[in-house]
């Protein structure tokens, strides 16, 4: 457990260091998309009966705690394997399992740390309920080890920074904006609403937002269900590249 421990509070340290960067920057973007939409839509538009500035809060919030779990296990190996210093994570005799659950817990911190300082900054613009906070806490903790466990996914593949980027815009931001984060998708034609359900992000992004108006465009047990699913088959991904030392060791 002593390298579990040591590698995860150099993880959280290594983002904490650069907080303005990595915990403000993400708080000050959600708050410019919900001044900009919801000044221009708030007036207009309802979705299921909530205005659209309390509809849109929880979206960027989840959003957020996504993009940033993300971003954080993948960075950190991306910069340890083109500096050279992950050999020194890799020469301690630490578990392969303890290495992953140091890297996704740290992602899980620093995401949900954003998300709460979002969610605490929005405060300021409408009032919010807590119809259920326990699914609420749910989504944003397996959301946020599901994308903790993608980035390492993502920084153990990718040999230079230009590959992480390509992986980030081109899977990570278009699953997330078009997710549910700015809309509901009963909105959309029939074609995308169907599309829209093979997207994982959007029962977490619906999920989550049910903890908060205790309504939804799918069951929360089904939102929770798919995720869960998807979490467990991404870990077991991550733990078996991990174990082989696919691009690490070799």
């Amino acid at each position: 457990m002593i390298g579990f421990w040591t590698l995860f509070y150099k993880e959280i340290l290594r983002f904490w260091k650069v907080a303005f960067q990595t915990v403000g920057a993400p708080v000050l973007t959600a708050l410019l998309y919900l001044m900009i939409f919801g000044h221009v839509l708030d007036e207009h538009v309802k979705v299921h009966g909530v205005p659209y500035t309390s509809f849109l809060v929880p979206g960027l919030v989840m959003m957020q705690v996504l993009q940033n779990a993300f971003a954080n296990s993948s960075s950190s190996l991306i910069q340890a394997k083109i500096t050279g210093s992950i050999v020194f994570v890799l020469l301690p005799p630490i578990p392969y399992s303890a290495f992953f659950a140091a890297y996704v817990l740290a992602a899980m911190a620093r995401g949900l740390m954003v998300g709460v300082g979002v969610l605490l900054a929005t405060l300021w613009f409408t009032e919010l309920k807590l119809v259920a906070p326990l699914w609420i806490l749910a989504f944003a903790l397996l959301g946020g080890s599901l994308f903790g466990a993608l980035g390492m996914i993502a920084g153990i593949w990718s040999e230079k920074f230009d590959q992480l980027a390509g992986f980030q815009n081109f899977l990570i931001m278009p699953l997330t904006m078009l997710s549910g984060v700015f809309y509901s998708i009963y909105t959309l034609p029939n074609f995308w609403q169907h599309v829209s359900h093979y997207n994982p992000v959007f029962y977490m992004i619906d999920g989550f937002r049910y903890g908060f108006f205790g309504v939804s465009d799918v069951a929360p047990e089904i939102s929770l269900a798919v995720v869960f699913a998807c979490f467990t088959a991404v870990s077991l991904l991550t733990l078996s590249l991990l174990k082989r030392g696919w691009k690490l060791r070799t």
